[in-house]
């Protein structure tokens, strides 16, 4: 009965110093969730798993010390939880449907895209839902019309262009230069086939002379589309392709002689679909004079603070070789930020998609990443593309050589 007695008063003095500690008693987690669809499964598994580290990354960096980076000022609130919740898609857009289902019913309230088929399959369903959602992919066919899908790097058409724009500021011979796609046999390479991206490298003084496909991950040299450009003399190729095709599509080029130092005289460009990070380290010199528009700053580039957080956080929690990790921190700010604006004017228990969409992501002004993204992001209604510039790099030598940075010029159909 004594035993019983004391257990009763010790259980009485706990729950009384617990009140006098927090009056209002103990108050449940607070947990907002980022995250997304992700594509570990398929051609895309290096840039999606390097993405995902970033975005765990980023999380246990702001749970830690509710700084958002170290060169800002503003603090996550200190009372909520972030959580990374996501699901391999598989790069299959019915998967990604059913994905989205269940984040959504579990409460995520922002979201992302791990590709073109994905962001082709989710964009109306995103928009009807009014959820908010960053994107690994940047294709024109976002802005057909502007959504609710946000892209932090330019759309393959303006990455091209800038290719374009800075090739022609370089032309020294008195004829046309002559431009071709030479581009992934998919949905994503097909996107530059717009009529005014055709329109545009004609203002600019090329002769257009047609489009060569080749396969996403190619399981042939593409000799045939190669020699067509040499027999078509073309001078520029343009298109969108991810490493695992632009590495031994450049390859095959070097063994028939062809690229800008070599016989035959042409000049590849693609936009950040090939990371010039991973696509460097991997051919060294043998990709020389290869160009990429778009490209995230890689890691060695120790003058760019953002570089400096990429490399810290990596060297703390988890590390990735690949610089699609430069990708997936933007799009993990950007979530957080979305939710850190809206949190300023809704309670956590009411928070809605539509809340963060409106109050969130449609309130993001230069946001400054610390030189990841090629200007800082904006955003508002109706406006969906975050950057305004292009960053062109070039392989000199086997090192990334920064050529400097071209506007967009915003070339979609309408």
């Amino acid at each position: 009965m004594l035993k019983k007695r004391l257990v009763l008063f010790v259980s009485m003095v706990v729950l009384l110093a617990g009140l006098l500690l927090f009056p209002g008693g103990v108050k449940a987690a607070k947990t907002v969730y980022i995250g997304g669809t992700m594509s570990l499964t398929g051609p895309y598994s290096q840039d999606s798993a390097a993405m995902l580290v970033a975005f765990e990354n980023y999380v246990k960096y702001v749970n830690e010390t509710k700084l958002l980076a170290p060169w800002r000022t503003e603090k996550f609130p200190a009372d909520i939880t972030l959580e990374v919740l996501w699901r391999d898609d598989e790069v299959k857009p019915a998967k990604a449907l059913t994905i989205y289902e269940e984040l959504k019913a579990k409460g995520i309230l922002v979201y992302r895209i791990s590709g073109s088929p994905i962001a082709l399959a989710l964009k109306d369903r995103l928009n009807e839902d009014n959820m908010g959602a960053t994107s690994m992919a940047s294709g024109p066919y976002l802005l057909k019309p502007p959504q609710t899908i946000f892209t932090h790097y330019p759309i393959y058409t303006d990455s091209c262009a800038a290719v374009a724009d800075w090739f022609k500021e370089n032309w020294k011979e008195a004829r046309k230069p002559r431009v071709a796609y030479l581009t992934a046999d998919n949905a994503m390479g097909k996107t530059i086939e717009e009529p005014e991206m055709l329109e545009y490298v004609k203002k600019l003084g090329y002769e257009f002379v047609g489009s060569q496909y080749v396969g996403l991950v190619p399981t042939a040299p593409p000799t045939t589309q190669l020699m067509w450009l040499k027999e078509n003399k073309v001078d520029l190729a343009l298109g969108v392709m991810i490493n695992p095709g632009s590495q031994p599509t450049i390859k095959e080029a070097l063994r028939l002689g062809m690229g800008p130092h070599l016989e035959y005289k042409i000049t590849f460009g693609i936009p950040n679909t090939t990371q010039m990070g991973v696509f460097a380290p991997a051919m060294g010199e043998l990709g020389n004079g290869f160009v990429t528009g778009g490209s995230f700053p890689p890691f060695d580039e120790l003058t760019t603070i953002g570089v400096k957080f990429c490399n810290d956080l990596q060297n703390k929690y988890g590390r990735a070789t690949n610089t699609s990790y430069v990708g997936g921190l933007i799009e993990a700010m950007t979530q957080v930020e979305a939710l850190r604006l809206a949190l300023r004017e809704v309670p956590f228990d009411k928070l809605k998609p539509a809340d963060v969409l409106k109050n969130g992501y449609y309130k993001i002004r230069n946001l400054d990443t610390g030189g990841l993204s090629s200007t800082p992001l904006t955003y508002g209604p109706g406006k969906i593309e975050g950057v305004d510039a292009v960053r062109i790099d070039q392989l000199q030598k086997g090192k990334i050589v920064k050529l400097g940075v071209w506007p967009c010029r915003h070339i979609y159909s309408k």
